[in-house]
């Protein structure tokens, strides 16, 4: 774990809402802003920092407003008959082979980013710091949303999932590792709460066989807020910049509209540029 931590950016996934965070990112890769020590990402706001790493603006709005929408990718047809709803081994073999990230590029950046699992064995959140060798394929696990992508990753021998099944939103994380102030990018408005789930039964269907992550299911609702509860009231000793859609944010996890997820980046511009002007 890196030492000397001062200022983490921590990002958001969300799947198709991760346009919102591409918007900022982008802003900042524009006005040339990083201030950060230290970086964490989750699902799809682990890929966002991935592109802002490797100096790619529009990369992701790339992947989201157009090989994300293609049905090659999300295909509920093909969900019914027993496939993937989200199929991420065709979208990172196109996305790679067509627009990939430059990871050597990246390989330049002293700070550490640390890209965030779950590990199906135990449920617990896996904090992988990404190297030039193996970012891509830890991005794939982070991004591995349950069921709606049937697989499970391996990384280091140990089968994974999305990140935000553990820890949607990893500040209390980076308080932990040091970091006294955090820039986070949330993918929803602020005030949002996670509700329980009201379908146990079936949660404990889907993952039968692993009662860990069973269990890591039920609680994500609870972990989700305490986030939110940390970041809306920090310690004392810590100061917590907060990046989040406005109200009107329409883009939901799978949302294809271009228009509407063309105005979600937008807005995370908007909010990049309010955010580097407020005093």
């Amino acid at each position: 774990m890196a030492k000397n931590i001062k200022h983490a950016l921590v990002v958001e996934g969300g799947a198709m809402r991760g346009i919102f965070a591409a918007g900022v990112l982008d802003e900042f890769l524009s006005q040339n802003h990083q201030p950060f020590d230290c970086y964490f990402g989750v699902s799809a706001g682990a890929t966002n920092v991935a592109a802002f790493l490797c100096k790619q603006p529009m990369r992701n709005y790339k992947v989201i407003t157009d090989y994300s929408c293609r049905p090659e990718f999300i295909n509920l047809a093909r969900f019914l008959k027993g496939g993937h709803l989200f199929d991420l081994d065709w979208l990172w073999e196109e996305t790679i082979r067509e627009i990939r990230l430059q990871t050597e590029i990246f390989e330049q950046n002293p700070q550490p980013f640390y890209i965030v699992t779950t590990a199906i064995d135990s449920g617990k959140a896996y904090y992988l710091e990404a190297t030039n060798d193996n970012m891509v394929e830890q991005l794939k696990a982070s991004c591995a949303i349950p069921i709606a992508y049937r697989d499970y990753p391996i990384i280091n021998n140990t089968p994974m999932t999305d990140g935000g099944v553990a820890d949607s939103i990893p500040v209390i994380k980076a308080y932990e590792m040091g970091a006294r102030e955090i820039t986070v990018i949330l993918s929803r408005s602020r005030g949002y709460k996670k509700k329980a789930t009201k379908t146990s039964w079936l949660t404990k269907q889907i993952y039968k066989g692993y009662p860990a992550l069973i269990n890591a299911a039920l609680n994500r609702a609870d972990v989700y807020n305490k986030s939110i509860d940390f970041i809306e009231n920090p310690p004392s000793d810590c100061i917590v910049n907060i990046i989040a859609p406005p109200k009107h944010f329409k883009v939901g996890r799978t949302t294809k509209s271009f228009n509407i997820l063309n105005n979600g980046y937008q807005m995370g511009i908007a909010e990049a540029r309010a955010h580097l002007q407020a005093p």
